[in-house]
């Protein structure tokens, strides 16, 4: 009886500032008052700015205040153990704002939320998320986005997690020079998620991805009501070579997926080295080991021997941190007083899962220790693996060491992920970067000394003008890198550029100066002084109220209409206040376990349950995995046994060869314990690669080695899945029925064989089946039953 009818989710982007409005209209149609829900995602690196409920003509509006302030107001709820906060983190990059409000029989309400962001320029290109989850099909549909740049669109890219081939001709794109226009509105009809479904198909990410066109020189500036921005990202520089020590957390903590999984991000880092740079790796438990004692160049044998020590990586013992980045902060030291290295950028990059417990343990004495051993001659990148890390205290140690600070999520491509990671970090393009005005000209910059520009990425520098009406500045770009740029100024003059009105909303760029602003400030707080930090502070919760910004300092109050409850309060999250946080529903992780039977573990979409199973076959039987009719994927797997029957006479089977097929693009592939063959245009041809089929399911395949002479076993094949979103709702097969989540109940917990493991009655697909509870996870074993349900060969 609550129906919603209309949705529209409008992003206007000017000069990379992102102005979004969430509009959602709600009839009550029932005969008495009902709870009315709204619900939406937002990037992490978005400010709420408004929130309004207009219910019959009325308006409410949500008054953003003092933190502390705000919290006298609901911590009486607090106390009675109510929930009061409406945000909550929802995945790695977004978070969910969520309201409920009574209204009224027969009434409407009308639900708005605006949030402002400046969009980060990441490995060449700009990205705008919108995440929308309905949850049923609405009358009148829209996502638009509108983009200006003054400076031109070099190209607007279009995707999403839900798109199907019968949806994707409903995306309008229209792209003229500095102009692009994107919109998606299907009808009810087109929104089933099938033919003689109620539901709705639009749930997942839609996605926007674009870049602007480079100027030479020293980049663009644009002026606009007393305000300018200067961007610049110089795209005919050389990369700075790089000398970088790998500094890795191999303790107890590490083991299992988080290991394996570092060893398969190090072996393809290491393989993306270029020659010129210079590389170590240093290891640590409670105590370290190192491939080499000095920095060294990265040819293509050291990258071998590199590589094969990776390989070596296992866990063990206690958390030493102190004592592994100290001695990476040694081996690049040493190689510069032996003068062995060119002009190049020295970096740390520490991968760590847990708190330090050996050694040092006090995380301000390491950060202290650490601080003075760089002395500001190299940057320390951090990366923290896992909920369990000390997230805060390496994300100070980054700021005090001219790095950045990454939270690795435990999810089946956390090896991607960190690949990602140094793909943003390996190529500076130059170090020590100042960008200067004339002091007579204007005021208020924000932060304009940078330490490093890495290729991909984009310098935006904000401030307020002294005088309206100039036509042009002298800007001053000095920075150190390759070739003749090495120490050099460059001095020009920039023309000031006026964009046209249309496209202007309010006083945008006054908005983007203070959102960046308040951004640089919440980072300079983490670090110096108390008293220091105290008066940043101060500043960055004064603009926060002045711009109306919920940000870690504000909260937004919402006060229901008609009501006796305590007002509800939105804070901004951020990875300090963030314990835990949820596993995107896109990514489904299906991993065979070492020496056993081809072990399945499905983590299910929106529900904090997995299911295991085995399959226990004869040799040389051939699965059929994921089968997708409307988007031509095909995946068929086949089992090998050991080499020989070992003495208590079970034979292990094992993945031992793939079979891939992607009939829309006119691709085959064949992945066997030996080789990768790839048939396309009728010839095959065999090799070793990483295939990405764009805007398609992603499928990665591991290949684990098997000692050659261990008398039975063998080497065999890991699949994995990732996007698995991107298949169509009518996927099938033994892995390919998880992919859109599958309904399950259990009851009868009782106690089992295993006095720390309880039995269980599962009720799936009609069938009643016996299955083990593993734990407090909420994974249920279902043993061999599953093949008595599901044909799979």
């Amino acid at each position: 009886m609550v129906e919603v009818y209309s949705v529209t989710v409008d992003c206007t982007v000017t000069l990379r500032f992102a102005h979004t409005v969430i509009t959602s209209k709600t009839l009550n149609k029932a005969n008495s008052s009902q709870e009315i829900f709204f619900e939406v995602e937002l990037p992490k690196t978005a400010f709420i700015t408004n929130f309004t409920m207009e219910i019959e003509g009325r308006l409410y509006v949500g008054v953003v205040k003092e933190k502390e302030k705000a919290k006298k107001q609901y911590e009486t709820a607090v106390k009675a153990g109510q929930t009061a906060a409406l945000v909550k983190a929802s995945g790695r990059k977004m978070e969910k704002f969520a309201v409920s409000v009574n209204i009224a029989a027969l009434s409407n309400i009308t639900f708005t939320l605006t949030h402002e962001e400046l969009l980060q320029r990441k490995l060449g290109q700009y990205e705008i998320l919108t995440r929308i989850k309905p949850k049923q099909r609405i009358q009148e549909f829209k996502i638009i986005t509108n983009i200006y740049e003054p400076h031109g669109i070099s190209y607007v890219d279009v995707h999403s997690t839900f798109l199907s081939n019968e949806l994707l001709p409903l995306v309008e794109k229209t792209v003229t020079d500095k102009k692009a226009h994107i919109s998606f509105s299907p009808t009810l009809e087109q929104q089933r998620s099938c033919p003689d479904c109620e539901g709705s198909v639009i749930d997942g990410d839609f996605i926007v991805k674009y870049d602007v066109k480079r100027e030479k020189g020293l980049g663009g500036l644009q002026v606009i009501n007393g305000y300018f921005v200067h961007y610049f990202a110089p795209h005919n520089l050389c990369p700075v070579p790089m000398n970088v020590v790998f500094v890795i957390d191999e303790s107890g903590s590490m083991s299992g997926t988080k290991i394996q999984q570092t060893r398969e991000a190090m072996l393809a880092i290491i393989q993306d080295l270029r020659e010129e740079d210079h590389f170590g790796i240093v290891l640590f438990d409670d105590q370290l080991r190192f491939w080499k004692s000095s920095l060294q160049q990265a040819t293509k044998q050291t990258v071998k021997d590199a590589m094969e020590f990776t390989k070596t990586f296992r866990s063990r013992g206690g958390t030493d941190i102190n004592a592994g980045v100290l001695k990476a902060v040694d081996m690049l030291r040493t190689a510069r007083r032996g003068v062995i290295l060119p002009p190049s950028a020295d970096m740390i990059i520490l991968l760590t899962d847990g708190m330090p417990n050996s050694g040092v343990s006090d995380t301000v004495q390491i950060q202290k220790n650490v601080h003075e051993a760089i002395g500001g001659n190299m940057s320390l990148n951090c990366l923290g693996f896992g909920r369990d890390v000390e997230y805060p205290f390496l994300d100070v140690m980054s700021q005090q060491n001219k790095g950045l600070a990454r939270r690795i999520f435990e999810d089946s491509d956390a090896a991607l992920q960190l690949q990602g990671f140094y793909r943003e970090v390996s190529s500076p393009l130059l170090l020590d970067v100042d960008l200067k005005y004339p002091s007579n000209t204007v005021d208020s910059l924000t932060t304009n000394h940078f330490n490093q520009l890495f290729n991909g990425s984009e310098i935006i520098v904000a401030g307020r003008l002294m005088d309206n009406d100039i036509d042009n500045f002298l800007v001053e770009v000095s920075g150190k890198g390759v070739r003749k740029i090495n120490n050099s100024k460059h001095v020009a003059t920039c023309h000031a550029m006026y964009p046209d009105e249309e496209y202007i909303f309010g006083d945008f760029t006054e908005r983007l100066w203070a959102y960046l602003t308040i951004q640089q400030l919440l980072d300079k707080s983490k670090v110096g002084s108390p008293q220091e930090k105290d008066n940043i502070t101060a500043k960055a919760l004064a603009m926060s109220l002045r711009y109306n910004f919920v940000t870690p300092l504000t909260s937004m109050v919402v006060t229901k209409p008609d009501t006796d409850d305590t007002p509800q309060v939105a804070d901004k999250l951020t990875e300090e206040n963030v314990s835990t946080y949820v596993t995107p529903s896109k990514s489904v992780f299906l991993y065979i376990v070492v020496d056993g039977d081809p072990h399945f573990l499905i983590e299910l979409p929106n529900r904090e349950d997995a299911l295991c199973f085995n399959i226990n076959d004869k040799p040389g039987t051939i699965f059929t995995l994921v089968k997708d009719q409307d988007s031509g994927v095909l995946v068929n797997g086949q089992i090998i046994g050991d080499k020989a029957v070992p003495p208590n006479g079970q034979i292990h089977t094992y993945f031992g060869r793939f079979g891939i097929v992607h009939q829309t693009l006119g691709v085959n592939l064949d992945v066997s314990t030996q080789d990768i063959s790839v048939l396309q245009d009728g010839n095959w041809v065999k090799l070793i690669l990483t295939v990405t089929l764009k805007d398609s399911v992603k499928f990665v395949i591991l290949l684990h080695k098997v000692w050659k002479k261990h008398p039975y076993h063998r080497d065999y094949l890991g699949f994995y899945t990732l996007d698995s979103h991107l298949l169509s709702p009518n996927v099938h097969g033994l892995l390919g029925q998880f992919y859109h989540s599958i309904e399950f109940e259990v009851s009868n917990l009782r106690p089992g064989q295993s006095p720390e493991k309880l039995d269980a009655t599962m009720f799936v697909k009609g069938h009643e089946l016996n299955v083990t509870s593993m734990g407090p996870n909420h994974r249920y074993h279902i043993g061999d039953s599953w093949l008595s349900i599901q044909p799979h060969s």
